[in-house]
């Protein structure tokens, strides 16, 4: 019988040519543990997916009761199911009032493929608008308004009828006009490498959708759920959009995602056409009790001033003359270096030793890092030795 390893390089698609190929037989907490005992600090958290740590024991309980239940019934939409009520419930509590009407889908590229659809639905416009070096999944909609042609022009021709602005650049928000369906956003983006906007730049913004009649699309995908030292990063900004999509960190490791707007709009996807959008598998109940597990820990056992704290403690304990900058807001880190070759220097030095770094899609001279919220400060200091050990190997 061929091994794992063998099957995963013969067997299983890949998405790079050189995967991280380490074998995982279990993971907890913060750790992942492979084989022969060998095992890894996390410090990117699956990419910004198990924000609580992996095998949360209230998210594990939460799946294990809900298989017990019942596991997909029917097509999403159709049938009245306990657990997406209440996770739907449990959302309207902690986000404005005008977002209180969900779409649950399986991913974050379907989230905003179904956000570009709502949005062209409510307006009647043919226009969107998104950001240079921005990133919003792999479909053919969603790849449209990345700003990213390394990852696109392979596939084109995409939709037509996107500009892209250059981010935090407000001198170019009057080319959001009275034709723009939509303007689409990362509220900080993650793949350009932890870029920061404004408070004035994210008003800005809004203003401008406000006066076109622009829908306001917040992607917070990576940025969701604590990431950023607040649930969500548009807190920062005392700015809401028209339009947020979830994803990520949303599920506690369990595939999960959510368009979420009012209910004024959301119920024009209900007629001309009828299905406007549609998913089988979409809200999945097993998946959402994982979600509504995953979002009463954070809410209840989270504290986000603790969550910033270790922000600034991993940014102290990360300063070396091999960095040439970092970029943080809350426990989302990017930590830029003078070449690739100097970040992946780091990044092998370091999962030699046991801790798991990652890249950008969009910044090949920087590395990534984004830990569970509720790591314990005696993992941050181990992975910022080796992590320092690994800046010494750059010399």
């Amino acid at each position: 019988m061929a091994s794992p390893k063998d099957i995963f390089y013969e067997n299983l698609a890949q998405t790079t040519p050189f995967p991280i190929g380490i074998e995982i037989e279990s993971a907890r907490g913060s750790w992942l543990y492979g084989p022969n005992g060998k095992k890894w600090l996390d410090m990117i958290s699956g990419v910004a997916v198990t924000n609580i740590g992996h095998n949360h024991p209230k998210v594990v309980e939460a799946i294990k009761n809900q298989v017990d239940k019942h596991m997909h019934v029917m097509v999403y939409g159709e049938y009245i199911q306990e657990v997406q009520s209440k996770l739907a419930e449990s959302l309207t509590q902690v986000l404005p009032s005008k977002l209180h009407s969900f779409y649950f889908v399986n991913s974050g590229t379907e989230a905003n493929e179904a956000a570009l659809k709502l949005a062209k639905r409510v307006t009647g416009r043919p226009e969107l608008i998104s950001f240079n070096n921005s990133y919003h999944g792999g479909t053919h909609g969603s790849l449209s308004v990345t700003g990213n042609e390394n990852k696109k022009y392979a596939f084109r021709p995409f939709l037509p009828g996107v500009k892209f602005l250059d981010f935090n650049d407000s001198s170019q928000l009057d080319q959001i006009t009275d034709k723009t369906a939509a303007v689409i956003m990362e509220v900080i983006q993650g793949d350009a490498g932890v870029r920061i906007p404004s408070p004035e730049y994210m008003q800005a913004i809004r203003k401008k959708c406000d006066e076109t009649g622009a829908q306001l699309i917040f992607d917070e995908i990576q940025t969701g759920m604590g990431r950023t030292g607040k649930l969500f990063a548009f807190e920062h900004y005392g700015v809401v959009p028209d339009i947020i999509t979830l994803a990520k960190g949303f599920g506690g490791g369990m595939p999960i995602g959510a368009m979420i707007s009012s209910k004024e709009k959301m119920v024009q996807l209900t007629h001309n056409p009828m299905l406007g959008h549609i998913t089988t598998f979409g809200g999945h109940p097993v998946n959402c009790a994982a979600a509504l597990a995953n979002l009463e820990v954070i809410t209840n056992e989270i504290d986000f001033e603790d969550v910033k704290r270790k922000g600034a403690l991993m940014e102290q304990l990360l300063q070396h003359p091999e960095v040439t900058e970092i970029r943080r807001k809350g426990l989302f880190f990017a930590i830029d270096m003078e070449s690739f070759e100097k970040v992946k220097t780091v990044f092998d030095y370091c999962l030699e030793k046991g801790v798991i770094t990652f890249w950008f899609l969009s910044t090949g001279y920087a590395f990534r890092l984004s830990p569970p919220l509720n790591i314990s400060e005696e993992d941050i200091r181990y992975a910022c030795k080796i992590i320092q050990e690994g800046f010494d190997q750059c010399k």
